[in-house]
């Protein structure tokens, strides 16, 4: 009864599919289940979404279309031409987030997002690929990103190492910023809700914060899913063009 009561018992682990690899747990979890489901909802939306191609599309359609010109919107204005051929990495991470985020705000579910394991996974895939893209364009002279052009010569052993720190701790401020937005606001939500039944008839008050907090929290899952990938497409313009 006091886990049911617990905020943060809505962020266990637990394992659906026990399955152990000599010393490693590689358990199929609740965790594990939603993320497959985001991949699967998001590959069912735009795969059937836009199967009949109507000159005056549905709903569905409308919708793929929104996100599809959404994310090239974004690739344009922040990397530019050079940015296309990573339009489906980058549409990927937006969609597979944003499901995530909205699956979870489905009662009884599970929102992966708020697993620090899971965004700084993700973040450190996005940290690699960015360094790789812009040793393989530039080469050595990817390392005159840490020393940005015009700084005087004094001023150059102090630039580098901030530039150097900013560089390593994007992963963590990238992973930090969703993880933490997502585990607030359904804790909140979860905390809120808890004064619905032994407030009685006084109950109105929190359901009706309730509502208010989740349709805000609606918007926070939209805005991370969005602040992540935005920031993923401006960590592969800085790998293409430095600074």
């Amino acid at each position: 009864m006091a886990e049911a009561h617990n905020p943060l018992a809505q962020f266990e682990i637990k394992a659906l599919i026990p399955i152990q690899i000599g010393d490693i747990d590689a358990s199929f979890t609740n965790s594990s289940a939603l993320m497959v489901l985001s991949v699967f909802a998001a590959t069912l939306l735009m795969v059937f979404a836009v199967r009949p191609r109507a000159s005056v599309p549905g709903r569905w359609q409308l919708l793929a279309e929104l996100c599809y010109q959404f994310i090239a919107k974004m690739i344009s204005d922040n990397i530019g031409k050079e940015g296309r051929p990573y339009f489906p990495f980058v549409f990927s991470i937006f969609m597979f987030v944003l499901f995530g985020n909205f699956l979870g705000m489905v009662p009884y579910s599970f929102t992966f997002p708020s697993h620090i394991a899971v965004t700084l996974t993700m973040a450190l895939v996005i940290f690699v690929m960015v360094t790789v893209i812009a040793f393989f364009k530039h080469g050595f002279h990817f390392f005159s990103f840490f020393l940005p052009a015009g700084v005087p010569i004094v001023l150059s052993p102090l630039m580098i190492a901030i530039e150097v720190i900013s560089y390593f701790t994007r992963p963590f401020s990238l992973s930090v910023r969703l993880f933490a937005n997502m585990m607030a606001g359904h804790t909140l939500l979860k905390v809120v809700g808890g004064f619905v039944f032994p407030l009685g008839l006084f109950g109105i008050v929190p359901i009706a914060g309730l509502v208010a907090v989740t349709g805000l929290e609606f918007l926070i899952a939209f805005l991370q899913a969005y602040i992540f990938t935005i920031l993923t497409c401006i960590y592969i313009n800085d790998a293409i063009h430095l600074h």
